[in-house]
């Protein structure tokens, strides 16, 4: 309030008040912009969450909803191999106290093209994948890359918590992130990568459980 009093007092004060108004709101559209480039990154909202309760624990469903990025896309093509990580969190709320995490998940999942086969083939891991080797990964091959996105966007019954991490009589938020792993991409893509939207992907999505009894 001390700031806006005593800029309202120099606007008033002295004959070319108006002119240094309009200067100011001339360069106001040019303060914004630098302020959300400088900004981080934003979140895209995937799709709604499905959480169902099974016998050995709580499962989670779900389409996410991006479009891969521009540069990314490129890069691929190139025969360039592109990593991402789906990240699961839970917490159960405390009114006494801050919210405590009852559990957190984590999927690993590789895109590359082979150029011999002319096919896609998407890598699933809940080990981190690298490019020393795979390890204990599925693996499925796509003719078209909008194929193999269309399965990496795909969620279906992923155990995220054990049952006897829960609390039926508490409420409890779960949150999923889905990134693309830009420290995984070969070292001068990396350097290039900072400060460049077109390599930007971060999607993010929360879920209360159980639902309140009015939502169901």
């Amino acid at each position: 309030m001390t700031t806006t009093a005593s800029i309202t007092h120099c606007w008033k004060k002295g004959p070319d008040a108006p002119r240094r108004a309009w200067a100011f709101l001339r360069w106001l559209p040019l303060l914004v912009c630098l302020a959300w480039w400088a900004g981080p990154a934003r979140a895209v909202e995937g799709g709604a969450l499905k959480l169902e309760r099974g016998d050995d624990g709580l499962y989670l469903s779900t389409v996410l909803q991006f479009n891969l990025p521009d540069l990314a896309r490129d890069a691929l093509e190139k025969g360039i191999p592109l990593y991402f990580v789906a990240e699961v969190e839970m917490v159960r709320d405390r009114w006494y106290w801050s919210d405590k995490q009852v559990a957190q998940t984590f999927r690993y999942l590789r895109l590359s093209y082979q150029p011999l086969t002319r096919r896609w083939r998407l890598s699933l891991s809940p080990q981190p994948l690298n490019t020393g080797g795979l390890g204990v990964a599925l693996g499925q091959n796509f003719d078209e890359l909008e194929d193999a996105l269309a399965a990496m966007k795909r969620i279906t019954r992923w155990r995220i918590a054990d049952l006897t991490a829960l609390d039926v009589d508490q409420g409890h938020t779960v949150q999923l992130r889905f990134r693309l792993d830009l420290s995984q991409l070969p070292r001068p893509f990396q350097i290039g990568a900072v400060g460049q939207s077109g390599w930007n992907l971060l999607v993010v999505r929360s879920q209360r459980w159980p639902l309140p009894e009015g939502a169901r």
